[in-house]
């Protein structure tokens, strides 16, 4: 009978302990919660002290009056204007209308209108070959060897 005593009493213990660490987690969440809740509050009120100073600063007359203040503009004069047949030419158009890939079509028009047999640079036109009455270049790695 006493072991039975003892176990329930430790059983006692045990479950008011556990009882007493969960009121503690819940106790401290609860705490972080509302110092989440007071750095939102904070960060809000930063957010709405900056866009009122904001407004203030993107206000147009404020604008108008810095613009006067600072730079040297002068009004426009009607004969600042030229007249439509001065503008330079429109640059060519490389993309077919309505095309779904406007930059392959823009790819396709520019390889077809390359030349067919056009050199890169790199090899001669005549091909890789070198022709008999030209001397082979000397390899820098064998004038190395030497």
């Amino acid at each position: 009978m006493r072991l039975l005593h003892l176990l329930v009493i430790g059983m006692l213990i045990f479950a008011a302990s556990y009882v007493y660490r969960i009121k503690m987690e819940s106790t401290a969440r609860v705490e972080r919660v509302l110092r989440l809740n007071a750095e939102i509050r904070e960060q809000r009120d930063a957010i709405a002290r900056l866009r009122s100073e904001w407004a203030k600063l993107d206000a147009p007359l404020r604008l108008q009056g810095l613009a006067e203040r600072h730079l040297p503009l002068k009004p426009i004069v009607a004969n600042q204007y030229d007249s439509l047949r001065n503008l330079p030419e429109r640059p060519p158009n490389f993309s077919r209308p309505g095309s779904k890939d406007p930059i392959g079509s823009m790819i396709d028009t520019i390889e077809a209108a390359a030349e067919p047999d056009s050199a890169t640079g790199s090899i001669d036109k005549a091909g890789p070959e070198q022709p008999a009455d030209q001397p082979a270049p000397a390899d820098a790695s064998e004038g190395d060897q030497q």
